[in-house]
Formats: C-alpha cells, structure tokens, sequence
C-alpha cells in the first residue's frame, strides 16, 4: 500500500482539505455578513474560520511530526493539494479579517 494511501495517513490529507475549505467557506460567511452590517455574525463566523484553521493544522502536524520520526513517504499530488488548500485558507483569512476592518470603518461613517 502506497504510504499515503494508508488510512491514518489519508485521513489527514482529506483533513487538510476538509477543514481547510471549511475555514474559507465560514470566511467568506464572514464576509457577506460583514458587508450586511451585522459584525456579530461576522466575528462568529472568522471564530468558527479559525476553528477550522486549527483543525486543519492538527492534520498537517501529524503528518509533520510522521515524517520527523522518521516516517518517510512519497510527496504526491494529493498531498501537494491538500497543502495548497490550507495556504489559501490562511491567505484567504487574511484578506477577509482586512474586509471585515474596512466595512467596520465604512459603517462608521454611514
């Protein structure tokens, strides 16, 4: 069985990529919240994006800490993507907690 196909394993790729669409999903939640008006739902909702950004990372921790152990397999493009998908959530979030601040402050002013 290819290392990466090995259940715990794959378990932690489709984690990374699970929690990390969700993580982009209840950001721009956020988002649309914010551009509403309502900041409460927007906070909750970068709260429950960040939860995921978490869980994301305990996906990618455990595999990080296999191949530090000396655990080695094969890079393949699944993993590849599940990586792309968490640095895009943490991009992602980025931008949106910027959004958030912008639309806090054109409030303001209205």
């Amino acid at each position: 069985m290819h290392p990466v196909e090995e259940p715990k394993n794959l378990e932690a790729v489709m984690g990374l990529i699970m929690h990390s669409g969700n993580a982009k999903s209840f950001g721009m939640e956020a988002v649309q919240a914010a551009k509403e008006g309502d900041f409460e739902k927007a906070d909750q909702k970068l709260e429950e994006a960040n939860e995921e950004l978490v869980n994301a990372h305990h996906a990618q921790t455990g595999l990080l800490t296999q191949e530090a152990s000396g655990e080695k397999f094969e890079v393949t493009l699944l993993m590849v993507h599940a990586q792309d998908h968490l640095m895009n959530a943490i991009t992602f979030l980025d931008l949106v907690k910027e959004l958030i601040d912008v639309h806090k402050k054109v409030n303001v002013r209205d």
